[in-house]
C-alpha cells in the first residue's frame, strides 16, 4: 500500500466493505477463488474470512502509521532540543554583550531598534535611517587593555 491509500482504507467501515462484491474483495485481498465461495452454503465463512483479512489489513495500516508518527515525533523532539540549546546560547551571548556595552552604545542601539521598528511600520520612502556606524563606534569606556 502506498501512503495516499492509508486514509481511504481507514475511512471505510466494515459495513461498507460488506456491500462490495465478494469477488472484488477476494481479488483485492489476493484471496484464491477456492477460499472464497460464491454459493450460499459458504457465504458466512467467506464473509468471516474477508472480515479477518480486512481487520488484518487495517491493523497493518495502523501499525505503519504509528511507526511513521513515532519517527516524526522523534525528529521533532530532536529539533526542539537543538532550538532550545541555540536559544540558550544566544541569550547568554546577548547578556554578555549587554554587560560589555557602554551606556552610550546601549542608547545608540535602542535608538536604532526604535528606528528599525518605526521603519517596518511605515512605507520605506518615509522612514528615517540611522547611521550604520552607530553600533560600530566604540564609546569612551573600554573593557580591556588596548594594544
Amino acid at each position: 500500500m502506498n501512503t495516499p491509500c492509508y486514509a481511504v482504507a481507514m475511512d471505510l467501515s466494515v459495513c461498507q466493505l460488506r456491500n462490495v462484491s465478494i469477488s472484488f474483495l477476494s481479488s483485492l485481498l489476493g484471496a484464491d477463488s477456492s477460499h472464497v465461495k460464491l454459493d450460499s452454503s459458504s457465504s458466512g465463512a467467506s464473509v468471516v474470512a474477508i472480515d479477518n483479512k480486512i481487520e488484518q489489513a487495517m491493523d497493518l495500516v495502523k501499525s505503519h502509521l504509528m511507526y511513521a508518527v513515532r519517527e516524526e515525533v522523534e525528529v521533532l523532539k530532536e529539533q526542539i532540543k537543538e532550538l532550545i540549546d541555540r536559544n540558550s546560547q544566544l541569550e547568554q551571548e546577548n547578556t554578555l554583550l549587554k554587560t560589555l556595552a557602554s551606556p552610550e552604545q546601549m542608547a545608540q542601539f535602542q535608538a536604532q531598534v526604535q528606528t528599525t521598528t518605526a521603519a517596518a511600520a511605515t512605507p520605506p520612502s518615509a522612514a528615517p535611517t540611522a547611521p550604520a556606524s552607530a553600533l560600530a563606534q566604540p564609546g569612551s569606556h573600554t573593557s580591556g587593555p588596548s594594544a
